[in-house]
């Protein structure tokens, strides 16, 4: 039998993948914004591709604020972009 494989859209690029290969920001109930690493934090849930040109179309079109139904201020912006971008090299962004 084979195993459901969850897909989800990214917010920078609007490529639909497996759930695994993206990675997961989160607003939580007390509206802190964050890089979930697990995936598995409680709250809403925004993916994106583990790459710089992704990050950077979400940040240029508004996609967090939209995707997580909640204002995201630059400096939050600023701070998940390092967040993101150290989780990108350890990765070893994904080209296409």
């Amino acid at each position: 039998m084979n195993k459901h494989i969850p897909f989800r859209t990214c917010i920078g690029c609007g490529e639909k993948k497996p759930k695994r290969e993206l990675l997961r920001i989160v607003r939580d109930e007390y509206n802190n914004i964050r890089f979930d690493p697990t995936g598995k934090a409680s709250g809403r849930g925004a993916y994106i591709c583990p790459k710089m040109e992704c990050l950077e179309l979400a940040i240029k079109k508004r996609a967090f604020s939209h995707a997580l139904r909640y204002e995201v201020s630059f400096e939050i912006l600023q701070k998940l972009k390092e967040e993101l971008q150290s989780e990108i090299s350890r990765r070893g962004e994904i080209k296409q």
